[in-house]
């Protein structure tokens, strides 16, 4: 399937929006980048789309349990295969998305901070093929940012455990400084980086 064929069967548009086009691309060639859009601008999409196309689970990095669940929520209703990990779950259900996500069958998985950085959820990443990382909201990685989480610097281990798998780090809100910071955090080549319009 191509990324217009995706957008359309999941997503109900014909055209993508300035720039999604181009990261899709950047993403599939298994390149890392750090995506500066604005609310509403369509930031999702950059790596819902590849997840769709590629073999394995992304994993979606995302600071609020009710946004993951919104988020999940929409994508299952668009008939995508999503789950996620937080500490709502009972044990069984986590157990039962492992097992899921080992024979393939979910395509986006959404986890907390707090969670990714868990011995347990790396070594359940380190079994699973994975196509994608996704870091939303990624602003809350710099202590120069009204959200810092300091859990959002951890997310460096994703760089050191796996070198090859592309990274996408997404964010409404980052001025220079706080862009230089995500690029440095997260490994990101400084010109691996793709700035919407904001008018």
């Amino acid at each position: 399937m191509t990324k217009e064929k995706a957008l359309k069967k999941y997503f109900g548009y014909d055209t993508f929006y300035p720039l999604q086009a181009d990261i899709i691309d950047h993403v599939r060639a298994g390149k890392s980048a750090l995506v500066l859009m604005p609310t509403g601008g369509g930031k999702s999409v950059c790596y819902q789309i590849p997840a769709l196309l590629a073999e394995g689970t992304a994993i979606v990095v995302s600071p609020l349990i009710a946004l993951m669940k919104d988020q999940v929520d929409g994508l299952q209703a668009s008939g995508i295969p999503a789950a996620f990990l937080n500490s709502t779950l009972a044990e069984g259900e986590s157990a039962d998305i492992y097992r899921r996500c080992f024979q393939g069958e979910i395509k986006l998985l959404y986890i907390s901070p707090e969670r990714l950085s868990t011995a347990g959820t790396l070594a359940f990443l380190q079994k699973l093929k994975i196509s994608l990382f996704a870091v939303d909201e990624a602003h809350c990685i710099s202590s120069w940012g009204h959200d810092f989480r300091p859990d959002y610097l951890k997310l460096n281990i994703l760089r050191e455990r796996f070198p090859a798998v592309p990274l996408l780090a997404l964010t409404a809100t980052a001025d220079r400084v706080i862009r230089k910071d995500i690029l440095r955090q997260l490994s990101i080549p400084e010109e691996h980086q793709f700035v919407a319009s904001f008018n």
